[in-house]
């Protein structure tokens, strides 16, 4: 069982950065791959980033290539998004999520997750 509490969240003008943070409680969170979803009013959550257990593997939406950086540091038990060169369109409630299992692949659907945290509300201004 783990359990993920997101925090980071906020108002930020386009163009500024967040960095999101996850921290899991439970004794196996380096054995979880780790992602990280959003979901906007009226749509469907999507896969924004995810990180093999190791790190060594790592997935982006295409629409956050080259602004978002997922990381995670499995001593301390959480796993980041760093946010930079926000826009409007980014803002969403941002979920982290945990996936039991060896594989990564297929690691953009959040059907392959068994934990989820509550949210944080990310909102970027025009």
């Amino acid at each position: 069982q783990v359990q993920l509490v997101e925090s980071g969240g906020g108002l930020v003008q386009a163009g500024g950065s967040l960095r999101l943070s996850c921290a899991a409680s439970g004794r196996t969170f380096s054995n979880y791959a780790m992602g990280w979803f959003r979901q906007a009013p009226g749509k469907e959550r999507q896969c924004v980033a995810a990180i093999s257990q190791s790190g060594g593997n790592i997935y982006y939406a295409d629409s956050v290539k080259g602004r978002f950086t997922i990381s995670r540091d499995n001593a301390k038990k959480t796993v980041y998004l760093q946010m930079n060169s926000l826009k409007p369109e980014d803002t969403a409630v941002y979920y982290c999520a945990g996936r039991p299992g060896i594989y990564f692949s297929g690691s953009y659907s959040p059907t392959q997750y068994a934990y989820w945290g509550q949210g944080t509300q990310v909102t970027v201004s025009s």
